[in-house]
């Protein structure tokens, strides 16, 4: 049953997560928590001309988090705040509304899909990207706009 869920890939994402740390001056910041299992994740970021300029992560998640959390490290460098928007809603209807999965530059989230068939397990999937559109709210980079269910 949770072989599907934690297979090869969601393993070598969790412990592969570049950007680990904080950053000492960052636009935006953010952190989100999931009160189900107590994952956490911070999030700071810099954007330069459009684009997410520079990144870091302190995430205390599970795999699943992590792996969502290093989708999201390994890409989101040069990526436009819409971007991460669109695949932060891809995500979530990925998971909750049997939608495709995310394409583009976040294209690996698709290892996560198995994850539609736990719902307290989206929470911590989401966390990751739920901070980094928070963060970049905060930057001022998109406007704020309330996340979709």
């Amino acid at each position: 049953m949770y072989g599907d869920l934690y297979h090869g890939r969601v393993l070598e994402l969790a412990a592969e997560m570049p950007h680990v740390g904080r950053l000492s001056d960052p636009d935006g910041t953010a952190t989100k928590v999931s009160r189900i299992c107590g994952s956490v994740v911070t999030v700071d970021l810099k954007v330069k001309d459009g684009k997410i300029s520079e990144f870091a992560i302190d995430p205390k998640a599970c795999a699943l988090g992590q792996a969502a959390a290093s989708v999201l490290a390994q890409n989101i460098i040069g990526a436009t705040p819409e971007e991460v928007r669109a695949a932060r809603d891809a995500l979530r209807r990925m998971l909750k509304e049997e939608g495709p999965a995310p394409e583009g530059r976040f294209w690996e989230l698709r290892h996560l899909e198995a994850v539609r068939e736990f719902p307290p397990r989206h929470l911590s999937t989401m966390l990751a990207f739920d901070a980094a559109v928070a963060a970049l709210e905060q930057a001022g980079a998109l406007p704020v706009k309330a996340a979709a269910g």
